[in-house]
């Protein structure tokens, strides 16, 4: 039998994963809903975010909290840049041509950095006092996990009244049910998908800071995994729904900390495999994913 205090603590371990796949997850759906464009270089922006993230946190004098919104900035006028370049001029031919292009990102964007980083892993340090354990009875938990998860809960709360709230939250919904229709409604299309680039962007940013503030380390393909979990999230979920997104990345999350908590040690190099079972089992049931709709019901 496993103790509560052994529960708590898998359950504060499967809040602050879900909460980095959620984030991601947010990124690929807004675009997806929007385009039909799974963007596999998405995960690279996260990879791109914690560099710059880390190059902030060598200057000591600079508060944690830049070292966050800096790169949610740059990273996201980046993501703008990558759908004005690579994205706009193959608008409306093939899907499958902004798909292939979408990996060609991706390997640009890795590559660069490789040589411009080297492909060595670099320590991601955090100031002084941020990985504080702290305890209530038997379980503990740090600062750190405190700020991420309460970071991402802003984030995802303030994106959700911004698309429910704002003239252009509404346009992108609207975009997202139909682009045609929304362009002859006199939306401004091109607004629209720069806006939810950037905001993918600048989630995956933040991403990127935490992620790389959990496992200690940056390199130039960090972004992989997070990046194709967070797109299994997203499916799982319901891609093209943000509530579906959120509700993906936590359940991914949770899934996969008590895959490796509660089965043998053994077992525990078989989480990636666990992931795209649990996808598998999910589709089966719910092809469309938990929280996602047909295309009919769209149209």
């Amino acid at each position: 039998m496993f103790s509560f205090s052994y529960l708590a603590q898998q359950f504060i371990n499967g809040l602050n994963l879900g909460s980095v796949y959620a984030l991601v997850a947010i990124g690929l759906t807004i675009v997806y809903g929007i385009l039909r464009l799974i963007n596999f270089a998405h995960g690279d922006l996260l990879m791109w975010g914690a560099y710059l993230s880390l190059a902030l946190l060598a200057n000591s004098f600079l508060p944690l909290g830049l070292a966050v919104l800096i790169p949610m900035v740059v990273i996201g006028a980046v993501g703008v840049l990558v759908e004005r370049v690579a994205y706009r001029p193959l608008r409306g031919g093939p899907e499958v041509a902004m798909l292939i292009t979408s990996l060609a990102v991706s390997a640009v964007i890795q590559n660069s950095t490789i040589m411009t980083m080297t492909a060595q892993p670099k320590p991601f340090r955090l100031p002084a006092g941020i990985n504080q354990l702290h305890r209530v009875g038997s379980v503990s938990f740090s600062t750190l996990d405190v700020l991420s998860v309460s970071l991402a809960v802003a984030l995802m709360l303030g994106l959700s009244l911004f698309v429910r709230r704002s003239r252009l939250g509404i346009a992108m919904r609207a975009s997202s049910e139909n682009l045609r229709a929304a362009h002859l409604m006199g939306i401004n299309i091109n607004q629209v998908i720069a806006t939810a680039f950037a905001i993918g962007s600048a989630l995956a940013a933040v991403a990127g800071f935490l992620w790389a503030a959990k496992y200690g380390t940056v390199e130039p393909f960090m972004g992989f995994l997070p990046g194709l979990k967070a797109f299994v999230a997203a499916v799982i979920g319901g891609i093209g729904v943000i509530p579906g997104a959120v509700l993906g990345g936590y359940l991914l999350g949770f899934a996969e900390i008590f895959f490796v908590g509660f089965l043998p040690p053994a077992y525990a190099g078989y989480r990636d495999a666990f992931v795209f079972a649990l996808l598998l089992i999910i589709l089966l049931i719910r092809p469309n994913g938990i929280l996602g709709v047909s295309t009919e019901e769209r149209a």
